[in-house]
């Protein structure tokens, strides 16, 4: 019986960090053994917000880190396949014609677009048509392999629901060429900043990376927001809602622990200091043998690139086939087959004639 798939990924604007991981990352490692899994690198995404030249001249630096972050985190390029979204044309194509499966105004509402103009400093008015159409192209991506599982974040939920609604659309005008994917979001699928005011991100300078070293970890753990009402150690601190707590749920896997400090912090008797260095101890210990792989993986020259040009190859040939399919369902092959045979048989024609 064949594997079904999965079909995920993400921009690359940089290094992964955990929010990343809780969200999508840790499934994609649990799933690889039971699925066939695709790993996009969405380079055509991140022109939806970033499309000055500068961040297009930052690409393969990023490409390189994000491939070799996944690599760390246990992805293994003989069960998954990892690929360059923009080397595969025929998504180009399913992207028009998914465009016409569904209305302005659905794509427009989203919440989503609204945030992602936001964090990139857009007004309504410079949102570009392509930052309205990113749902439409992430259905693409998804349908291009025939995925039936997406493991995303919390933040996507609503662009798959979209990536739905298309396929069911497509198949009732045209035929079953689709299977409904469905949606697989993590423990956590949002991880607060470490600033406890927003999701962790890039941008918002309050992210914790897969590849920070054990120091790095250690400063930004203990500069972590936590109860702001709690002045004093001996003042009983909320846990519910508290940055450092709810990492010490996601990252410690010591509960005895982690139960003893909620304990102990609802009754002003641990201060926040002991409370953050076992949570910097607990993400070292997690982050540790993703820092070894790391550093075995980006010392073997030209091993990333490998991974990603073989994979790209591999997933042009899968495109290819489900545009084929597309086609033919849709009637496009049939006319255009009907039209070169009865050229070539006019031109035969005129060459014998002229003989």
């Amino acid at each position: 019986m064949e594997k079904k798939r999965i079909l995920t990924g993400d921009r690359p604007t940089g290094r992964l960090h955990l929010g990343h991981y809780v969200g999508s990352l840790k499934n994609r490692v649990a799933l690889q053994d039971d699925y066939e899994c695709y790993f996009l690198v969405a380079d055509l995404h991140m022109l939806t917000t970033q499309p000055q030249k500068e961040y297009i001249d930052a690409l393969r630096e990023n490409i390189y880190e994000m491939v070799l972050d996944y690599l760390s985190l246990g992805i293994d390029p003989k069960k998954s396949t990892i690929y360059l979204q923009s080397v595969i044309h025929a998504v180009y194509e399913m992207n028009l014609f998914f465009e016409m499966l569904v209305t302005l105004p659905r794509v427009a509402r989203l919440p989503s677009i609204k945030d992602m103009a936001r964090a990139a400093n857009m007004t309504d008015e410079a949102i570009p048509f392509g930052l309205i159409g990113y749902p439409v192209l992430q259905s693409a991506d998804i349908l291009m392999p025939r995925a039936h599982v997406v493991p995303v974040g919390k933040d996507n939920e609503a662009h798959v629901e979209v990536t739905r609604e298309i396929a069911r659309r497509f198949n009732a005008y045209y035929g079953d060429v689709f299977p409904i994917p469905e949606l697989l979001m993590g423990d956590v699928p949002t991880l607060v900043g470490t600033d406890g005011q927003a999701k962790m991100s890039k941008s918002l300078d309050n992210a914790i990376f897969l590849s920070d070293d054990e120091k790095t970890v250690e400063k930004k753990v203990r500069g972590m927001y936590t109860d702001p009402n709690r002045v004093r150690a001996d003042i009983p601190g909320t846990v519910e809602g508290n940055p450092v707590f709810i990492y010490h749920d996601a990252f410690n896997p010591n509960v005895d622990e982690v139960e003893d400090l909620k304990i102990r912090y609802r009754q002003g008797r641990v201060g926040d200091v002991e409370v953050k260095d076992k949570l910097a101890r607990a993400l070292n210990v997690f982050l540790d043998p993703i820092r070894h792989r790391r550093a075995h993986f980006a010392a073997q020259s030209g091993y990333i690139e490998q991974v990603i040009y073989e994979g790209t190859l591999k997933t042009q040939a899968l495109a290819h086939e489900t545009l084929v399919a597309m086609k033919k369902a849709m009637g496009f092959s049939g006319v255009w087959n009907r039209i070169s045979r009865k050229a070539r048989d006019r031109m035969k024609r005129q060459e014998k004639e002229a003989q």
